[in-house]
């Protein structure tokens, strides 16, 4: 039986989250949060109305609103929604037919102009399981900790920062799993790994897979670590069902020296993690 009430529209759900998290966004104005304040939330990157299967990062990069000159993309170029696009002053004036296009540039993501540049190598990592973001037939998705794009990396926040953005941003994880189908949740890195722990309040068991250590010139190179567990709440949301969540120490997109073989082992540990949906 579905965790959601099937009275309920999957989308009316999704919704009623983008909505609170505009509200929150306009509460958090003119706070030194550096979030991108002209900038829709990004919920999800993809359907997760149809993904069994997500990946989980920490906040938007700013690139899915800017160009690398920091310019806001426009035309066949832009991947979300903005006050300009949506041809509002401020998220004061957001009405349902506003927050439905920014669900549309968020579920229809891979089929316009993804962030090829941090997604495809991602997607890779689901290749075994026959899931891909690119995919309507067997989709998955993408989720962040925090649906908003800052101005800096999440690394060059303050902690305070960081500790502000998670506890405001602490629900619509859980409300978004929740409302969806989704069996397996994917960390990427050990970041996001940290912090799902610490906003989730989930103890995963970590165990070293030396086949996952990273080559150095000198020294025993860095050691690859996999996190596994399983959570039935989320920031004390029920999800009415077990969620497996699967995570590897190494950021696929930004650690050094991650090799084609690594990628691979990590793939099959995760195709072989991920048998019951395939």
């Amino acid at each position: 039986m579905p965790p959601y009430d099937t009275r309920l529209n999957l989308t009316d759900l999704q919704l009623s989250t983008l909505k609170r998290m505009v509200d929150t966004q306009i509460s958090l104005s003119g706070s030194n949060l550096e979030i991108i304040e002209w900038a829709s939330p990004i919920p999800y990157f993809g359907d997760p109305s149809k993904a069994e299967i997500a990946t989980v990062g920490l906040n938007p990069s700013n690139r899915e609103f800017v160009s690398s000159e920091g310019f806001e993309l426009t035309g066949s170029e832009r991947r979300f929604q903005t006050l300009d696009s949506l041809e509002i002053s401020s998220w004061e004036s957001a009405k349902k037919d506003h927050l439905y296009k920014i669900y549309t540039s968020c579920t229809e993501y891979f089929f316009n102009n993804p962030y090829d540049g941090w997604f495809k190598a991602l997607d890779k990592i689901l290749g075994s399981t026959g899931f891909s973001f690119y995919s309507s037939l067997f989709h998955a998705c993408h989720l962040d900790l925090i649906p908003y794009a800052t101005e800096k990396k999440w690394a060059y926040l303050s902690t305070s920062q960081k500790t502000e953005l998670l506890k405001v941003s602490k629900s619509f994880l859980g409300e978004t799993v929740k409302n969806s189908p989704i069996e397996i949740l994917i960390l990427n890195g050990k970041t996001v790994v940290d912090t799902f722990s610490k906003m989730t309040d989930i103890s995963l068991r970590a165990y070293r897979k030396e086949e996952w250590t990273l080559p150095r010139n000198s020294g025993s190179g860095v050691s690859g670590i996999a996190y596994e567990g399983d959570l039935s709440t989320i920031s004390g949301i029920s999800m009415g069902r077990r969620i497996q969540v699967l995570g590897y120490n190494h950021n696929i997109q930004s650690s050094f020296g991650v090799t084609t073989k690594v990628r691979s082992h990590i793939q099959a540990w995760i195709n072989k993690n991920a048998e019951s949906i395939s």
